[in-house]
Parts: structure tokens; C-alpha cells; sequence
């Protein structure tokens, strides 16, 4: 998220947290298929993936879906970590469709330590309230409602429409529901681009709307180890060459070391626009270092805030420790998770190399951990891709306007893009500055914003759909 002070703007009037607009009959529906995915449980643990694709399959076709159209997919190693593809068929076969992406699974929620329970939807001042209110489910839910629409409509589209609903993409999962897609069902989801999660709109500390982001690129997710083995010994008998003290030495020169800026196409956008945004210093910075990366000073003040520092550069961070076996001994073996996220077109051999040569020492030895992510350039910003959008911005969020980003928080965009299908993160939906609580307690999302967004994104596939190159 952006700084508190970046984001005091007051571009337009806040949105009300007290009431939505009233419901809409067609609203009404949507809100009982969010509710009924919502309480569906999806966690990793006990829940059921197959279950929610399973109950959105019966509501397409209740809308008039044939079987044909319709390809619900599992394994039989995790049966309950199935998902479903859904057509709608274009009327210009020459014509690649596009596809909406969105993930079933969620993060676990513990009814213990919420407010609420997690797996009952609460509208509650202004809010509904749930695990995967947000993440991920808000999407799905549109996805779904939006082919639903279309059907009911009669609507032809030029472009066919596919709907990819995946389980795997949150952590803990045993099944990759979107690799899976892209390496044995590619021709179930071959589309000319994709939109998926985790952008969004940004709503500053007063409610008032900022900036709609669109996600254009994900950093590459890799963790390294880093160990050191030394022979040990009686605690009685200390000796310089301590296993812990010299992984702790390397850790401190990794913890004040910092990976040069770089900037790409989708950055360059977003400090460029945001400058004239946010304003002031923090403004000035931005503009300084689209201008000259080098800009050490400017670098420093943009890099205060810590999601626009993961932004400008490759990051790692040590996650986890393991050192020593006994209170009374030399530890003959410490250990460190450190996770990385690269900028894109970095290589991951490159980032351990650098890794090596700050621990300093030939005892620590830094290898990567496998499996790797995939490494993929962000996908291009093109007129096809951004005129839509700001066509749609104009009607739902005038005067707002749209800001490309690069996400360090990994989605299941990576597979599709690593496989040629360009993906590009849009929700279409305002949320607070804290995230909405995505993956932590108490998980929200503004009633209003969320049918805001399902209003937009249907009006976005609409016009992609109609698009013919």
C-alpha cells in the first residue's frame, strides 16, 4: 500500500461506509452467489475447492450452460482441490478469447480467534465480512455472475469468454490447479490475454479514492539457504569459528545491503503518474528517479515507504532460523531461509551469487531452494489492453485515474504468463488502506466498492469481448 501521506489526495468524495446503494434486484442474486461462495469452506485444511467449483457449475447451468461448455477438473491425488472452466463461445472463431482467472482456495481462518465466523457472510457498516471476502472470492463470485449476465442477456459475443476457477494458488497447497491448466488442459484456456487478482483500487486513510491500479507484472518468488557446518565441540570449550555467530554475521551484511533500482515500462508508468498524484517530496522523488535511477537521494526518500521499495528493486529477507542441537555444545550446523523477490529479468542464479558474496565467508554456503518459480517479463501495456479500461474508469470513477504496478506478492499469474498468455491483475474494486485484512483476521470489503466492481469489471469484459484483431 501506498504511505498514509502519499495517499491523503481527496481526489473525489469518500465513499460512505454506512450504507450501500439500495439492492438492486440483480444485485440480490449476486449477493447470494458471493454468500454461497463465502460459505462454502475452501481452506487447505478441511475445506473443499471441488465443493464451490461444483456449486458454480450448478448455477451456470441453471442460466442455460450446456455440459459442453462446462469442464470441472480434479486429480485424483487431491480430489478436493478441483476447479472449473466455463465457455462462452465467441462468434468470430478467428478471433483468441480472453480469459478470467480467479482461485477458490483461502488462507486458513481459526473461528477462535475472529470477531465473526469466517465462513458465514457478514454485511455489518457498510462491510461484508469473511474469509475471502477480497481474496479471492469477490472475483470468482464477479467472474461467474458476469457469464451469467451475458447468458441471460442473449449477449453474443465477438471474442469467446473463458472462466479459469482454480484452487492452489494460497500457501499450503498440495495442488496448482492453474499449472495444472496450463500444463495439461492448455487448450482449455488458450486465450489472447487474462484478467486476474490482486489490484485494486486505492482508497486513502479518509475513504476518498486515489488511484485504480492494474497489475502489469510479479516479481519472481525464490527462497535461498543459507548454512554453515563446523565440526562443534563441549559449550566449555568456545572457539572463534561458531556456526551461529558466523551465520549471524552474514545475515547482518544481508540485512544492511540493497539491490540497485531498476525500473521497467510498468514502473516508469506508476512513478510517473503517482508523482503528480501524491505531490510534494515524495512526489518531486518519483519524478527524480523515472528521470535517473541512480538518484541515490531520491531513491532513499521513495524507499521509505516499504511497498515502493519493493518496487524499485530485488528484495530478500531472512524468514527462518535453525541453529545448534544441545544447550550444552558448539552448534555444529545453523541455518536461514532468506526469500527473495526478484525484479523481473533478473536471473535467480544472478540473486544467489550476490547472496554469496555478502556472506563473506566460504564456510557459509548459500544454495537455491527448488522447486523455482517461473521467471516472466511483464506483459505489455498496450492501447488494446489500457483504452477499455480508462473507457470504463470515465463511467464508474471519473477523474480517477489508472496506474500500472508491479506486484512483490505472488499470484497465479506467473504459470499463464510463463506459458504465453499475457495477464494483467484488474478487480475493479476500492478497498482501505490496510488491505482489507486480506489473509489476517477479520478479512472486509466495502459493500458498495464490491458492487461497484462487479458493475465494472462486467462492463470491461464486454468491451474485450467485443474487441476483434
Amino acid at each position: 500500500m501506498l504511505s498514509g501521506a502519499a495517499l491523503v489526495v481527496g481526489v473525489t468524495l469518500p465513499m460512505s461506509v454506512a450504507a450501500a446503494d439500495a439492492p438492486r434486484a440483480d444485485r440480490q442474486a449476486f449477493r447470494e452467489l458471493y454468500r454461497e461462495l463465502i460459505e462454502t469452506n475452501t481452506s487447505h485444511s478441511i475445506g473443499s475447492c471441488t465443493a464451490a467449483a461444483e456449486k458454480m457449475a450448478v448455477r451456470l447451468r441453471a442460466a442455460g450452460y450446456p455440459e459442453a461448455d462446462l469442464h470441472p477438473f480434479a486429480v485424483a491425488e487431491h480430489p478436493q482441490d478441483g476447479g472449473l472452466v466455463a465457455v462462452l463461445p465467441g462468434t468470430d472463431r478467428s478471433a483468441k478469447a480472453i480469459l478470467l482467472l480467479a482461485h477458490l482456495d483461502v488462507v486458513e481462518a481459526r473461528r477462535e480467534d475472529w470477531t465473526r465466523d469466517p465462513f458465514v457472510l457478514r454485511e455489518e457498516g457498510g462491510y461484508f465480512y469473511g474469509r475471502g471476502t477480497f481474496d479471492d472470492k469477490s472475483m470468482a463470485a464477479v467472474w461467474v455472475d458476469t457469464l451469467i449476465r451475458l447468458r441471460q442477456e442473449g449477449h453474443h459475443p465477438k471474442r469467446g469468454i473463458k472462466m479459469a476457477l482454480t484452487c492452489g494458488e494460497e500457501a499450503g497447497s498440495a495442488f496448482e490447479g492453474a499449472q495444472y491448466l496450463v500444463q495439461q488442459q492448455r487448450q482449455l484456456i488458450d486465450a489472447a490475454f487474462a484478467l486476474n487478482e490482486f489490484a485494486y483500487g486505492v482508497l486513502d486513510a479518509r475513504g476518498h479514492r486515489v488511484v485504480m491500479e492494474i497489475e502489469a507484472g510479479e516479481k519472481t518468488d525464490q527462497d535461498f539457504r543459507l548454512e554453515v557446518v563446523n565440526p562443534g565441540g563441549h559449550s566449555s570449550r568456545p572457539v572463534k569459528h561458531n556456526a551461529i555467530y558466523q551465520l549471524a554475521s552474514g545475515l547482518k551484511r544481508l540485512g544492511e545491503y540493497e539491490f540497485p533500482v531498476q525500473l521497467n515500462e510498468t514502473t516508469r508508468l506508476y512513478f510517473s503518474r503517482m508523482s503528480r498524484i501524491v505531490g510534494g517530496a515524495s512526489g518531486a522523488a518519483m519524478a527524480a528517479l523515472v528521470k535517473d535511477p541512480a538518484d541515490s537521494k531520491a531513491a532513499a526518500t521513495v524507499s521509505q515507504d516499504p511497498r515502493l521499495n519493493a518496487m524499485l528493486r530485488t528484495t530478500c529477507v531472512a524468514t527462518l532460523m535453525n541453529a545448534g542441537h544441545a544447550t550444552n555444545a558448539l552448534p555444529q550446523r545453523a541455518s536461514a531461509n532468506v526469500n527473495c523477490r526478484i525484479f523481473p529479468g533478473v536471473v535467480i542464479e544472478e540473486v544467489r551469487q550476490t547472496l554469496a558474496r555478502l556472506m563473506a565467508e566460504p564456510d557459509i554456503t548459500v544454495t537455491t531452494v527448488l522447486p523455482s518459480d517461473p521467471m516472466v517479463l511483464p506483459p505489455p501495456l498496450s492501447p488494446a489492453i489500457m483504452k477499455p479500461i480508462e473507457q470504463v474508469m470515465r463511467r464508474y470513477y471519473p477523474g480517477i485515474e489508472v496506474v500500472p504496478v508491479l506486484q512483490a506478492a505472488g499470484t497465479d499469474a506467473i504459470y499463464l504468463a510463463e506459458s504465453g498468455i499475457p495477464t494483467y491483475g484488474l478487480s475493479g474494486m476500492f478497498i482501505d488502506p490496510d488491505l482489507s485484512n486480506i489473509h489476517g483476521l477479520n478479512e472486509r470489503i466495502r459493500v458498495q466498492s464490491l458492487y461497484d466492481g462487479r458493475d465494472f469489471l462486467y462492463a470491461l469484459v464486454k468491451l474485450y469481448a467485443a474487441q476483434v484483431h
